[in-house]
């Protein structure tokens, strides 16, 4: 009996034994079965509400895609000549640019675009001068965008024009085209663009041929530019007036007195003023930097805009027959407030006098906090 009981106890020590040991040959097994295939990761994605009508509308689906899709082996990446923020993607993903080209929501993206527009065209608009603004776009071609900010906030009204349809309208009440460029004209958006009109909207342009005039802004190597402004109407700098001679000026004498102690400073020359400049994409890049956030009218800008070019005496200036007739319509300006008293342009204009001091101001520290450092290197 004794024998017995002992063959019993082995018999049990055998099978244990012998379950422990195919259960680590079945994991080991399993194990080289799994790393032989690809790896899986599980998406969960929402289906469009074309599709889902036809789905349960509680459940959701899932789509497996396999490492050889997805990357599952990413390498460790840090390019540091990356845009910032990008360092952590390969070269090949990165576009540190975009543009501002209409696309389509069907279709193959290569075939969205049956033209490219070269240059781009900005107005600073509301309703009130809608028909001014039909007649400045009618005098450029399909190669330029028309981009329309808009401070009142009315948009639809523009759906008559045939143009509109593409155009790009942005609406923001009550700003000013400084604000809208600081915003939305970051270089990187606008670099496909050879060169950047910012225009107010109560320009004429009976004299004015947009694909002439980039003409002469190439052969003269404007980097910034504006066209001649008709001498009776809205005239405030003589470097602006139209010179009825030539093509192009970009030096004046006749000055008032006083303004001109050196002959190569605006406002006798490298100077345009605010009302139409036109700039080239590299010029703009600079430009574009020196705006203040805060300082919405620009009021100061166009006597630093030759910060921006070298030699600025030669690379700015007036195409004189392309020229333009400033209107005055102040009609930004009755988007003030009226406080004591005042109309509400009058706020407005003393804020654009403070806003050229304070710009004057912000210039001229900056400068010395420059040379404050290159004195501590």
């Amino acid at each position: 009996m004794g024998t017995i009981h002992r063959s019993g106890v082995f018999k049990k020590t055998n099978d244990s034994a012998r379950l422990i040991i195919t259960t680590i040959l079945g994991v080991v097994f399993g194990f080289c079965i799994g790393v032989s295939f690809p790896s899986v990761s599980l998406y969960k994605i929402h289906s469009p509400s074309s599709l889902r009508s036809s789905l349960d509308d509680d459940k959701e689906f899932f789509i497996v895609r396999s490492s050889e899709t997805t990357g599952g082996n990413v390498p460790k990446i840090y390019v540091p000549t990356n845009p910032r923020g990008a360092e952590l993607l390969p070269p090949g993903i990165v576009v540190p640019e975009s543009d501002l080209y209409l696309r389509r929501l069907w279709g193959e993206p290569s075939e969205d675009l049956k033209k490219k527009p070269k240059y781009l065209v900005t107005f600073t608009v509301g309703i009130d001068q809608m028909n001014n603004i039909d007649a400045c776009v009618k005098k450029f071609s399909e190669d330029f965008q028309i981009l329309l900010f808009h401070y009142d906030g009315r948009t639809t009204e523009w759906d008559q024009f045939e143009w509109s349809k593409n155009a790009i309208h942005v609406s923001v009440k009550k700003q000013t085209k400084w604000w809208y460029a600081k915003r939305f004209l970051h270089p990187d958006v606008v670099a496909p663009y050879k060169y950047i009109f910012i225009w107010d909207e109560d320009l004429g342009v009976e004299h004015f041929n947009a694909e002439r005039y980039i003409e002469l802004v190439k052969r003269h190597g404007l980097e910034i530019s504006q066209p001649g402004l008709e001498p009776n109407n809205g005239l405030t700098w003589q470097m602006t007036k139209r010179r009825g001679d030539q093509e192009v000026h970009k030096v004046v004498t006749d000055e008032k007195p006083g303004w001109c102690s050196d002959p190569h400073l605006p406002p006798c020359a490298a100077f345009v003023e605010i009302m139409a400049p036109v700039f080239s994409r590299e010029a703009w890049r600079c430009v574009w930097h020196m705006i203040q956030n805060d300082l919405v009218h620009g009021w100061g800008l166009d006597f630093a805009l030759r910060r921006c070019v070298e030699p600025a005496h030669e690379k700015i200036g007036v195409v004189d027959s392309q020229w333009i007739i400033h209107k005055v319509i102040p009609s930004l300006g009755n988007q003030g407030k009226s406080e004591d008293g005042r109309s509400p342009w009058e706020g407005v204009r003393t804020r654009c006098k403070n806003e050229w001091s304070m710009f004057q101001n912000r210039l001229a520290n900056a400068d010395k906090e420059y040379l404050v450092q290159l004195g501590n290197v």
